[in-house]
């Protein structure tokens, strides 16, 4: 058998995230993919054929861009030869291209890989109710103009209302609860009050506004050009005077009138894409590359829908668990916020002894992570939540903040519709 190679995340860069507003934004899964994926490429130092696979997270493919990996490698100019496939994992997407591009460079079989996301939740279609799709069957299957007037006085105005496909994409089919009520959930068994939640959705706001502003992003956000010329340079979705008085002022979406959720301290829906360069040590040497961080572990974990939030910490534990760290070993993390309560109860997952003790295996609880290591940045609350792509964004982020400050170790994790969880070990290059 043999030994198992070294990962290096060498490079990464994303789109801008911009905030859905009720129509089509200006790009496809693809076109933010490729937006981010030329200057990406551009500021390397090898060809761009040198690549042995291009992985792709995308929940909602387009029609007319099915399998967008392959039509984004083919735009990007990797070559016809160049393999190409889409990943789907619902929110984890875009962590598990980086996490397949690690196992499979780990194994020997590949040396470099272009692993990301893309999403484009404003062009999610409108679907037929059933009723409207079996009533259009008949219709096409009707063998004279006769028996298609009769058909005709079949229709009902109920036909002409479709379905927002993103409402049922957010709904789980097991439990029938949406992703906000599992949210409200986690609430309750936790006490998260509130006024915790929007605490925490004003710090987020406040944490992207900061690091917008001194430059922290610069080499992980690229600009994105409009078909009409328009630029598109910054996550907007962001509010740098959110306080707790205007967060106070929603009203609970799922739970009313006393839920905890609300508009203003869930993420964003929201299009973005991001990509990632996954090297082994032979690339690297290769090369010439710098790499920003290790990959040294992932994990993924499976736990009941209804409290699928709770991933994060069924994922993120037994890597620490693996390699014996404590909670002070980790110095950042990256937590999906997918809602500000389902964050927060995660935090407190860990805090609470009996939790720890009958869930994770602990004699004692983890421990309580720090909010100065928690999202240092911001996070989806304030820059939004393309799902396909948010995992990937989280990983990249995290290997450029542990860069920046000097830091060892990260972890990266997140919460998956269907009650999944993914995380991913970083270390700093030795």
């Amino acid at each position: 058998m043999t030994h198992p190679q070294r990962v290096f995340l060498v490079d990464g860069a994303r789109t801008p995230f911009l905030k859905a507003r009720g129509t089509p934004g200006p790009f496809t899964p693809v076109d933010l993919a490729v937006q981010c994926g030329r200057p990406l490429l551009a500021r390397q130092p090898f060809d761009r054929t040198a690549f042995d696979l291009v992985i792709l997270g995308c929940v909602n493919v387009m029609a007319d861009e099915v399998n967008p990996a392959r039509v984004a490698a083919l735009r990007l100019g990797l070559g016809e030869r160049m393999v190409a496939f889409n990943m789907q994992i619902n929110c984890g997407s875009g962590m598990q291209s980086i996490d397949t591009a690690y196992r499979y460079i780990r194994s020997g079989s590949h040396n470099m890989i272009l692993a990301g996301g893309a999403e484009a939740l404003s062009h999610t279609p409108l679907i037929l109710r059933q009723s409207a799709a079996e009533w259009l069957g008949r219709l096409a299957g009707a063998r004279s103009p006769l028996d298609k007037v009769k058909l005709m006085s079949g229709i009902r105005p109920e036909f002409f209302k479709p379905v927002v496909g993103l409402e049922r994409g957010l709904t789980d089919p097991i439990t029938d609860l949406s992703m906000g009520q599992t949210a409200e959930i986690l609430a309750h068994r936790f006490g998260v009050d509130r006024e915790a939640a929007d605490t925490y959705a004003m710090q987020s706001h406040h944490r992207l506004a900061a690091a917008q502003a001194d430059g922290t992003l610069a080499d992980e956000v690229m600009p994105a050009f409009g078909p009409d010329g328009t630029v598109y340079d910054h996550d907007d979705g962001v509010r740098p005077d959110s306080d707790l008085a205007g967060l106070a002022k929603p009203k609970p979406v799922f739970e009313k009138p006393y839920g905890k959720v609300t508009a203003g301290n869930s993420s964003q829906i929201t299009d973005g894409a991001s990509w990632v360069i996954v090297a082994s040590q032979k690339a690297v040497d290769a090369h010439g590359l710098e790499p920003l961080a290790e990959i040294t572990d992932s994990e993924w974990a499976g736990l009941d829908p209804a409290v699928m939030g709770l991933g994060p910490v069924l994922a993120s534990t037994p890597i620490a668990q693996r390699h014996g760290y404590s909670l002070d070993d980790i110095d950042l993390w990256e937590l999906n916020e997918a809602f500000a309560a389902q964050v927060l109860a995660c935090v407190a997952a860990w805090e609470d002894e009996a939790f720890c003790r009958e869930v994770l295996g602990y004699d004692a609880a983890f421990g309580r992570i720090d909010r100065d290591r928690l999202n240092v940045d911001g996070g989806a609350i304030s820059l939004g939540h393309p799902v396909g792509t948010s995992g990937n964004r989280i990983v990249l982020h995290l290997a450029n903040a542990m860069k920046k400050r000097g830091l060892k170790r990260g972890i990266a994790t997140e919460c998956i519709g269907g009650g999944l969880g993914g995380a991913m070990l970083l270390e700093a290059v030795q």
